[in-house]
């Protein structure tokens, strides 16, 4: 704002400021602007150990079968554990927001969307992931089921497809194609390959 400017805002008569609409929105605006602008400019100079961190914890797991003692920062999540700490990479990071199921996760022997839990969380629990669910010389039936329907493209979301998909015969939910809509509707193909992928968990479950 230049002193022209400065001087019609700050223009007085009587006492009394006056100023028409146009200034008065243009102040609002650069003031506001710099207002808004002082704690952003502050959080750039800060030191990166002023934004806080987390403390290390030790957590103790079985994965597939395995024990596991893993320490982590208490913000890292289960999926970024698993990936990067124990380097069971088949759990696909998609969107990390928890709204397209490529992470799912068997924990407890419930479907759980492992970025949005934190690692820290499940010390002690028994943990399945993709790479848990085949046994030495064959596939887990509902990865055959996968295989022989059809079920993938690019394959990006089929190890979250897959282990929700066991969850959901699991659980019971696997009685018919509608059920089994409704109960996989967390788990996004990008490909649109549903009604084959609908088909695998019902051949699954029939044999289950």
């Amino acid at each position: 704002m230049g002193p022209a400017e400065a001087d019609r805002i700050t223009a007085h008569s009587g006492g009394q400021l006056r100023m028409n609409r146009r200034t008065f929105v243009g102040a609002s605006i650069v003031v506001g602007g710099a207002v808004a602008a002082d704690p952003l400019v502050a959080g750039c100079g800060a030191p990166e150990g002023n934004q806080g961190s987390g403390e290390p914890n030790t957590v103790r797991l079985r994965i597939n079968g395995q024990a596991h003692e893993v320490t982590v920062d208490s913000r890292t999540s289960l999926l970024d554990m698993l990936r990067e700490r124990v380097g069971l990479t088949g759990t696909k990071k998609g969107c990390d927001q928890g709204a397209c199921g490529a992470c799912t996760i068997l924990v407890d022997g419930q479907r759980v969307v492992s970025c949005l839990t934190l690692a820290v969380m499940h010390d002690g629990a028994e943990i399945t992931t993709i790479e848990g669910l085949a046994r030495p010389g064959a596939l887990h039936p509902l990865q055959q089921a996968f295989i022989d329907e059809d079920a993938f493209q690019c394959g990006y979301c089929t190890p979250g497809q897959i282990v929700s998909g066991v969850g959901c015969i699991n659980e019971g939910h696997a009685g018919s194609p509608a059920e089994t809509r409704e109960w996989m509707s967390g788990n996004i193909c990008r490909c649109g390959a549903y009604t084959n992928i609908t088909t695998a968990i019902a051949n699954t479950a029939k044999g289950a």
